[in-house]
């Protein structure tokens, strides 16, 4: 997985803001944990290792596994080719 090359992200406080310039929509991240993960994504081997690089733990993956579910079916986030 790796953030969708159309997506923009303006980390904030609370976490981020992102926005497709394809779909024109606006996500928001409400932790700073998940922008994290997001940001790690791009250099890990799988959406669980960028959880492991970020801090995420165990019990913490299933809340994780759904908001990267969530980000992939709004374009935000996008498998990698190979």
């Amino acid at each position: 997985w790796d953030l969708h090359p159309r997506v923009e992200v303006r980390p904030e406080r609370f976490g981020a803001l992102l926005y497709s310039f394809d779909t024109r929509r606006l996500s928001f991240l409400r932790s700073r944990e998940l922008l994290a993960v997001v940001q790690q994504l791009g250099g890990s081997a799988s959406a669980r290792e960028a959880c492991a690089a970020a801090g995420v733990g165990e019990a913490e993956l299933p809340t994780y596994r759904a908001a990267l579910a969530r980000l992939a079916e709004t374009q935000m986030i996008t498998a990698r080719e190979g």
